[in-house]
């Protein structure tokens, strides 16, 4: 690409500087014989064959010869008063002016071509000549140069680029070369190391692909948490109900305190594959929700009526604060949110505890608020309580009728999806608070 550019360039300047020169020898040959037209005299008997040339000594640069009609010398300079040839001959019976280019006698020439007129008739052409040897010089060593330049250009441009591309290319052997390693090793925890700058292409590329090894790290460590995490929910249901069937195939008649063992755990696998069918769908956008008006106040009271149900006379549920709220999104799962936590609360809160429920407008959101009078939760185990499976067992006894630690993944992506988000504020022995931001309807939030 070099060479061609430079080719092309040195063609332009070769093609103009010759342009110059010629121009420059044209108006020399231009400029003697109109000089020379300006001084000739035709003898007094007006005989066409005798002209009288004025003195020929314009310059050694420039030779002049005269013909007639008739193709006769009529009178040259006297550097070539030895040739009678003509310096161009297809161009003296041409009847007009013209530059030619020819060789004479070995020498190269620029030979201008003027008719002679007298009294409106022509009588003769008159030819001056000029060596073009100082321009074919000038162009050979342009020509030279520009070669010689390109092609010294070219290699110095090729060296340059190669050592310039081999360090560009350099961090992307060391890419090639991790990547292979952990291909071959299987370890998602290498990184690749760069010391160059961190916003230009190859830092960027570097950056790109350590985020990738991350993102690929932390979903492999996942996706090994959760079939460890699955594998051990199904093993506990699964022996239980293998152990009661092997028990009334001993006693060779049906248990009703097994049957109902194998029922309850029965249960609990449907709502762990429920709960895990749930997520999945939700991960890979084929869970549909609707795009409704939902007046969430008269759903919290619906929860609630439901909740003091379950809670009985062991735990106090009380509707601390209500206000009347509209939000666009899907009822049952907004609702089926407040089940969960609600659920939870009830579940974990010991017996004689307390559990407030609340909806309030914020600016141009909706509060809800579900506290309880619980354990509380550790510190150490807020940040991981909305992953899967995760349970803080040190606060709160896992029983039969215990989750899976599914509910809060579920309930934080639907809260998600609608735009919202869940807080959520415990300290150990002073109980947790569940905090769900939702935005108000278009309406609402213009009234």
């Amino acid at each position: 690409m070099m060479m061609g550019i430079l080719l092309l360039f040195g063609s332009a300047v070769y093609g103009l500087v010759t342009l110059l020169l010629l121009n420059h020898v044209d108006n020399i040959l231009a400029v003697t014989v109109g000089d020379i037209v300006e001084g000739m005299k035709i003898n007094p008997w007006n005989n066409s064959n005798l002209v009288i040339l004025p003195r020929m000594g314009m310059g050694a640069d420039v030779v002049v010869q005269i013909w007639d009609r008739s193709g006769r010398l009529m009178s040259s300079s006297p550097s070539i008063s030895q040739w009678t040839t003509p310096l161009h001959p297809d161009s003296l019976l041409s009847g007009r002016s013209e530059y030619r280019e020819t060789y004479f006698e070995g020498a190269h020439l620029r030979v201008l071509s003027v008719p002679l007129f007298l009294g409106g008739r022509p009588i003769g052409t008159l030819q001056a000549a000029t060596s073009l040897g100082i321009v074919d010089a000038a162009r050979q060593g342009l020509f030279s140069i520009v070669v010689i330049s390109a092609a010294f250009a070219t290699v110095l441009a090729a060296w340059f680029s190669w050592i310039a591309v081999g360090r560009a290319l350099a961090p992307l052997e060391t890419v090639t070369d991790v990547a292979e390693q952990i291909n071959r090793a299987d370890d998602l925890s290498r990184r690749i190391p760069y010391d160059g700058p961190k916003h230009d292409e190859i830092g960027s590329l570097i950056g790109a692909f350590n985020q990738t090894l991350e993102r690929l790290e932390s979903l492999f460590t996942s996706q090994q948490r959760f079939l460890a995490d699955v594998s051990h929910e199904l093993r506990t249901p699964l022996t239980v109900i293998k152990g009661n069937v092997d028990l009334m195939r001993r006693m060779k008649s049906l248990d009703e305190e097994s049957l109902a063992s194998i029922d309850q755990e029965a249960g609990r696998l449907t709502r762990l594959v429920g709960g895990l069918l749930l997520l999945t769908q939700a991960e890979s956008g084929s869970l549909p929700l609707e795009n409704k008006p939902v007046e969430l106040d008269t759903l919290l009271l619906e929860v609630f009526q439901e909740m003091r149900v379950l809670a009985g006379e062991r735990v106090k549920l009380q509707l601390t604060e209500i206000d009347q709220v509209q939000v666009q999104g899907d009822r049952d799962r907004l609702k089926q949110v407040l089940l969960n936590l609600t659920a939870n609360a009830v579940q974990y809160t010991p017996s004689g505890g307390e559990i407030f429920l609340s909806l309030a407008k914020i600016g141009e959101q909706a509060r809800l608020i579900i506290r309880d009078t619980g354990p509380g939760i550790p510190a150490e185990d807020l940040p991981h309580i909305f992953e899967r499976f995760y349970r803080a067992e040190k606060s709160r006894t896992r029983s039969q009728s215990a989750g899976f630690g599914l509910g809060l993944s579920i309930a934080q992506w639907i809260v998600d999806k609608h735009g919202g988000k869940i807080e959520v504020d415990s300290k150990e022995g002073q109980g947790t608070t569940f905090c769900i931001w939702l935005p108000l309807s278009a309406p609402l939030r213009q009234a």
